[in-house]
């Protein structure tokens, strides 16, 4: 019996793709090869205040892809809640409260938040509503640094984006 190596060479062929397409295909393009763990509820973690600057641990971010804290304004405001969390291989900080159903809580679910109250949902990238009742409160993003592993935000930055995530619109 003769072996045709044109006949091995595309065998071989098919098969390698078969594995590629079967195994490969969520690390080829993707944005970090890591698995998604589909939707991850917020951890609460202790935020540093110390006068006009609050600080959280770039670690604690990373370690739990999403968290929340609250941060004493010693204003009228009283305690407000802040969210930050990991979208691709970024930081994000916002407001984290849903005026209509007072909710405090957002899972992330790849790029969406979703409120843990009222299921609302808004793009974790603009902080903008897709869906829900509470849609026309978008989260505003906070401005932050980062130094040595600590995340750094001016406490007047957080009021700010608190006060524009509460008013509609």
């Amino acid at each position: 019996m003769k072996i045709n190596l044109k006949n091995v060479r595309s065998i071989g062929i098919v098969m390698m793709l078969l594995l590629v397409s079967a195994f490969g295909l969520g690390c080829i393009g993707g944005d970090s090869g890591k698995a998604q763990a589909g939707p991850v509820k917020a951890t609460w973690i202790t935020a540093d205040v110390n006068g006009d600057v609050v600080s959280i641990p770039v670690a604690d971010v990373n370690d739990n892809t999403n968290v929340h804290f609250k941060v004493n304004t010693n204003t009228e405001l009283g305690e407000i809640a802040v969210m930050a969390f990991v979208l691709g291989d970024e930081i994000v900080i916002r407001s984290n409260v849903c005026p209509p159903c007072r909710s405090i809580g957002f899972t992330l679910d790849d790029a969406v938040l979703v409120c843990d109250s009222c299921g609302t949902t808004f793009d974790a990238e603009t902080g903008n509503g897709i869906q829900g009742a509470c849609v026309a409160y978008p989260k505003e993003s906070i401005p932050y640094t980062e130094s040595g592993g600590i995340i750094v935000m001016d406490i007047n930055d957080v009021i700010t984006a608190h006060q524009n995530t509460v008013i509609k619109g």
